[in-house]
């Protein structure tokens, strides 16, 4: 007889059906993790004119500055397991709206690809995020029928877009979408009192908590580094 969890015991013939079926059970959940961590993944990476802010909203350098550093040392290690495509809302559009740029799909090595992009990224425009999104899923559901989104936003839907709409859509598909809040910051700054503006989170955290996904407020390279790797990277060792 093997204890069990206080005085319950399991006839010792029992012990190897138990073990075999635990072990199967276990598999099985590693398997569901390793598909989800090497399945494919779109980036939606907030462009708009709000990463380039600075100074009055408590930020010593335009956020841009610290998002490529992250990008550049996170990216190369998660696009080695996994296909990565890349969506920039924000500059570019016929109106502050309308700048939401596919840059390409899921594909091998995104590495290089993805640093370049985000290297030469000049901030401008609005923060359409909702359809960005929409977007990126669209994408996901035509290139491969599932897969992760990883939204990287300072802030707010300023383009009348509903996120929290769109995670009721997408919710229940083979798509989870993670959010990662950047130096979100909100409505009114005071120098009195800074706890709210610099503790704010972004409207879009529906989008993950909808859909399964992680919501990450982060505020450092290394931070962003760690979100990156969280979200894209969780079946490497770093």
């Amino acid at each position: 007889m093997i204890p069990i969890d206080g005085d319950y015991t399991l006839p010792l013939e029992k012990t190897g059906v138990a073990t075999a079926a635990f072990l199967i059970a276990t598999t099985a959940c590693l398997d569901a993790d390793e598909q989800a961590c090497t399945n494919d993944a779109m980036i939606v990476f907030d462009g708009s004119g709000s990463m380039a802010e600075m100074g009055f909203n408590d930020i010593d350098e335009p956020r841009i500055f610290d998002a490529r550093r992250a990008v550049a040392k996170a990216i190369p290690d998660v696009a080695l397991n996994r296909r990565i495509g890349l969506l920039i809302y924000g500059p570019g559009g016929a109106d502050g709206c309308s700048g939401i740029d596919l840059r390409f799909p899921p594909i091998p090595n995104a590495a290089p690809r993805v640093l370049e992009a985000v290297d030469t990224l000049e901030p401008a425009g609005e923060t359409p995020l909702t359809v960005a999104v929409g977007e990126a899923a669209k994408t996901l559901k035509e290139t491969s029928g599932a897969g992760s989104i990883v939204l990287v936003t300072d802030g707010k839907e300023t383009c009348g877009g509903q996120p929290c709409q769109l995670a009721t859509a997408i919710a229940g598909s083979n798509v989870i979408i993670h959010v990662i809040g950047f130096k979100v910051r909100g409505e009114y700054f005071s120098w009195e009192d800074q706890s709210d503006y610099g503790q704010a989170e972004t409207v879009s955290r529906c989008l993950a908590e909808t859909t399964g996904g992680l919501y990450l407020n982060t505020e450092t390279v290394d931070e962003l580094i760690a979100a990156f790797r969280k979200t894209l990277g969780c079946n490497t060792l770093f």
